[in-house]
Parts: structure tokens; sequence; C-alpha cells
């Protein structure tokens, strides 16, 4: 059954992702609307999404999806790619909310390409999953696509090591493939991935152009939220974080991001 809910343009918007990586969402989005109030999920918990079956993944997202509107959330942002392409349909089915997803930004890349190779790294779940395949085969005839599965990174970042050696030889080794290849652009499927760009940028050759999908999905959340007639017009009282694991993970990551420092608050979720 349609849940249906009524949204007013002070109510915050609602985040949520399989743990800190949608930061990196949430970071784009409040350069674009400093006026918005937010409310952010941080599943960590249960993080990665990328090794879980599709079933699995709806359920979470309904979960995530009740507490944020229970918060009188105006739109949901599903801040993980892995998340988006397994359970986006199933989730605008069951709300009657503006619901923003994540895909990997295959589209710009492989019409950008001019070696006509590009990567994408991503985890098993958004890799597998039906939505990403028809994107990719509809935007990457002609192209040759090497996908990487990015087995532990999410793990690594949620345990805030995303700059230790051991990340960084681990990273080398799977961005070989791309490597031996040739690639001109690297498609970071998973919002986890864009706190590694510093690594990618030691490793990779300087000609290779690095995507992620932040910005887009700023630009669209602002695009829906204006249609609607949803812009807040009054100054952020905030935004409210929420995880169900390390607080000092998120904390860091926020004042990374954003250079500003939030309230982090931890939930038995």
């Amino acid at each position: 059954m349609l849940k249906t809910f009524f949204m007013n343009k002070t109510d915050p918007i609602g985040i949520f992702d399989s743990g800190v990586g949608g930061t990196s969402i949430f970071a784009e989005l409040h350069k674009l609307l400093p006026n918005e109030d937010t409310i952010y999920l941080a599943d960590s918990k249960n993080a990665p999404y990328g090794i879980k079956t599709k079933q699995e993944i709806i359920d979470l997202c309904f979960k995530n999806t009740d507490f944020l509107l229970q918060k009188n959330c105006k739109i949901i942002i599903v801040a993980c790619n892995t998340a988006t392409t397994n359970a986006i349909k199933e989730l605008r089915q069951r709300y009657n909310v503006p619901i923003i997803g994540i895909e990997p930004a295959i589209k710009p890349a492989a019409l950008k390409s001019r070696k006509k190779v590009v990567g994408i790294l991503a985890t098993k779940g958004t890799l597998s999953s039906e939505l990403f395949i028809e994107t990719s085969d509809e935007f990457t005839k002609g192209i040759e696509v090497i996908e990487v599965i990015g087995t532990g990174l999410v793990e690594a970042i949620e345990k805030g090591e995303q700059h230790s050696d051991k990340t960084r030889n681990h990273l080398q080794e799977l961005l070989k493939p791309m490597l031996e290849k040739g690639i001109d652009y690297l498609v970071l499927g998973c919002s986890h991935y864009p706190y590694l760009i510093p690594q990618l940028k030691e490793i990779l050759p300087e000609d290779v152009c690095i995507i992620d999908s932040g910005e887009a999905v700023a630009r669209q959340t602002y695009t829906v939220l204006k249609s609607l007639n949803l812009l807040s017009e009054k100054t952020s009282k905030g935004s409210v974080f929420y995880t169900n694991s390390s607080i000092d993970v998120l904390q860091h990551l926020l004042e990374t991001s954003t250079k500003k420092r939030f309230k982090v608050s931890h939930l038995n979720f």
C-alpha cells in the first residue's frame, strides 16, 4: 500500500546511507542548499549493503525511510548506490514522497571518454543490480568498461582507515586491471569512495578523470524541491546526524568534507 505524507517547506531533507559514505553527498547538498535542515542516518551497523541480498537491501531501505519520515522529512535521498540500484523502484512504490537516488555516473564517463575505456569501482550489489546493468548497456555501446568490485573499501572507510598504507596497497591491487587497460575515466560507484580520492590520485595517471555523483544528486534535489515549491525560505537551524555505530568516524568525515563540526548522536537502530 502506498504511504502518503504531507510535506512543508520548513521540513528537513532526509538522507540515509549504509554508513558514513553518504556524508560526501551531504557535503555537496550543504554547499548548494545552505538554508535547508537535514537529518542524516548512517546505518553503519549493517554496512556494507553490497554483500547483502536484494530483499535484505530493500528491507533495510524501508526501515531507514520509515525512520526519516517519522522525523517529518519532506524528501528522501538514498545516498547509497547499492540501495538505489536495488531498491529505488520499491521505495517509490511504497512512499508518496519525493525520493532521490544515486547511481554510478557511467553516462558522462562514456560520453566524454577519448580512449573509449572507462573503469567503474563499485560494490558487488551495485554492479550486479538490474538497474545498473540496464544503464550501462544503454550508454556504453562501443566503450570498453572495466568493472572492479571494491572489496573491503567500505569497511576500511567505516573504520576511518581510508588513508592507511594498507588501504592504499589494496587500492593499488584493485586498480591494476584498469591501469593495464589504460582507462581515462574512473567512475566511483559508491558514496563512500570519494573519501579515497587522495589515494586514487596518487595511484592513477594524471590524465585519468575521477567522477562521482555527489554534485549531481545535490542539483537534482534542488530541482525537485523547487518544482514542488518545497525549498526552504528560512535560515537553517542546523543538521542532525544519527549513527548506529562509531560516532567518532562520522564526526571526523563530516569535518573533513564540510570544514564544520556537527552534532552526531548514537542510535540503537
